[in-house]
């Protein structure tokens, strides 16, 4: 079932309007009909359930994000708020339009508690989990006694998959401001403060609620995509293993290894042409794209989410070769990226033509190389659609990260693997790039230095980076330096502080037990 035609129509009409600034993390939305009047079939429940879906790719109710969802943002969706904050720092993205849409500091590694995107980023991480949570006390056993009992069993699968995404926007929080407020369900309605939680509690609290719903998500054989199933669960738990440790939880390698095997063994398999998990019609490559949502030109326009990253990855140079007609020539990527591909690799997709590879000036348009790796043409070659917003949907976890992550753990003291497996998993990876065995390297080249750069070779815009350089201490540390890193054309060190994000200054002064260490 494609949950976007449901989009629309959620709570029957109803627009939901959501202002946490003031603390109250998880107050009712205002809403023209109350919850007891929506939460009465089963296909009600369906129809906010995709509203759960729709609050990482859409900002509002109506086309492009009228409507909107919070009042006091500036309008843009979950995932553009995540493709900046996890992007427009790193050496993968050089953000033209930094000036004009807020993204200097983010671009030079110089934010505060004020900065516009972390506000926004933060904010739409709560209010997904305020949708969450208010659909979890409409889905406990207390709250469906009056449905038959094929009706609880369906809306208590639905339940897992809400708790899923709110596990996914947990998982945001603690990647990006570490020790942060706190709530479920199971708390007050109305003037309640939320605790703040340690990264600690909050990786806890993340893994047990992905250990108790992995066992009930159906395999991949019966997971009807878009929704979750329990290769999503064991990639998130794979995710917040490898970088347990950077958050302060620990050394969790071997439980990462062990999550990665839980994927692989579910019947993944890549796909072979690695451009088509990128184009319009790639919702057909579910046997590698093991969780993405979904996104169309008619049931979920959106500014954000795979529009801005396809439309803004082209120039109007070729932006009709890749089946957009509006190319908003947004973005380039650093020269550091590029030198990372050797000949024959066919993921080395740059525009070249009458450009510099080096970066004159995030300003200066005509430096820099574009990225051709997302398109919105079909397997066909032809345009998905001439209307606004693309069709291509935006691919959150791919088998080739279980890959890497894998082989990355297992480098870092992962036990129930070995470096022969490790290998020939990211060779796996790396003969899909070149069409042949020639870019396969052998067991004494796996090593972290050449994961984080195969991580980059495979993954890049798929907003992973800033992740993996905090990991690798590289990203703000003098270890890894690329060109316009702490604002200077030859790049520099930054203070370690901007390895995390800060908890916004309008939530601190509403919630008084929020505080940022560092900034």
């Amino acid at each position: 079932m494609k949950l976007t035609k449901y989009i629309s129509a959620f709570l029957l009409g109803c627009g939901m309007l959501f202002t946490s600034c003031l603390g109250e993390l998880d107050q009712y939305p205002h809403i023209d009909k109350t919850p007891v009047d929506v939460y009465t079939s089963v296909e009600n429940y369906e129809m906010v359930l995709a509203k759960l879906y729709g609050s990482f790719v859409l900002a509002g109710q109506d086309k492009g994000g009228g409507n909107e969802d919070i009042l006091g943002s500036r309008g843009f969706d979950y995932m553009r708020c995540y493709f900046n904050v996890q992007e427009v720092g790193t050496d993968e993205v050089a953000m033209i339009w930094h000036a004009s849409d807020g993204q200097t500091a983010l671009s030079y590694l110089s934010w505060d508690s004020t900065d516009p995107w972390v506000f926004d980023m933060y904010y739409r991480i709560y209010y997904t989990i305020a949708l969450c949570n208010e659909f979890m006390r409409y889905a406990a056993d207390g709250a469906i006694g009056d449905f038959s009992e094929a009706d609880q069993a369906e809306i208590r699968k639905m339940g897992y998959e809400a708790r899923f995404l709110r596990a996914l926007a947990y998982s945001h929080a603690l990647d990006l401001f570490r020790n942060v407020p706190f709530v479920t369900e199971n708390d007050p309605i109305g003037t309640y403060i939320p605790p703040r939680y340690t990264a600690q509690q909050i990786f806890d609290y993340i893994e047990a609620e992905l250990k108790e719903i992995v066992e009930v998500l159906p395999n991949r054989a019966n997971t009807v995509y878009p929704r979750v199933g329990r290769g999503a669960a064991n990639t998130l738990l794979a995710k917040i293993y490898l970088n347990a440790d950077t958050y302060g939880c620990g050394d969790r390698y071997t439980d990462c290894v062990s999550a990665c095997k839980e994927v692989i063994n579910d019947g993944y398999y890549l796909e072979p042409e690695f451009t088509k998990l990128f184009n319009a019609d790639n919702d057909k490559r579910t046997h590698e794209i093991i969780f993405g949502f979904s996104v169309d030109s008619q049931n979920s326009v959106s500014w954000g989410a795979s529009t801005y990253i396809v439309c803004g990855q082209c120039s109007a140079s070729f932006g009709l070769d890749l089946g957009v007609k509006s190319s908003w020539e947004m973005y380039r990527t650093r020269s550091q990226i590029p030198d990372l591909y050797t000949d024959g690799d066919g993921r080395n997709m740059f525009y070249k033509e009458d450009r510099t590879q080096n970066i004159t000036s995030l300003d200066d348009a005509n430096s820099g190389y574009f990225y051709m790796k997302w398109s919105n043409l079909t397997d066909a070659g032809s345009m998905a659609n001439e209307v606004d917003g693309v069709c291509t949907d935006l691919p959150l976890f791919r088998l080739a990260d279980v890959y890497l992550m894998l082989a990355e753990a297992y480098l870092r003291g992962g036990q129930g693997t070995d470096r022969a497996t490790a290998t020939s998993y990211v060779n796996l990876i790396r003969s899909r790039a070149y069409g042949n065995e020639s870019g396969n390297i052998d067991v004494a080249a796996l090593t972290l230095d050449f994961i984080l750069k195969e991580r980059a070779r495979e993954l890049s815009l798929e907003m992973v980076r800033r992740t993996d350089l905090v990991r690798y201490e590289s990203f703000t540390t003098d270890k890894y330096i690329w060109e316009w890193k702490g604002g200077i054309p030859e790049g520099r060190a930054v203070d370690s502080r901007y390895n995390i994000y800060p908890i916004p200054y309008a939530e601190l002064t509403a919630n008084p037990n929020l505080y940022n260490e560092n900034y």
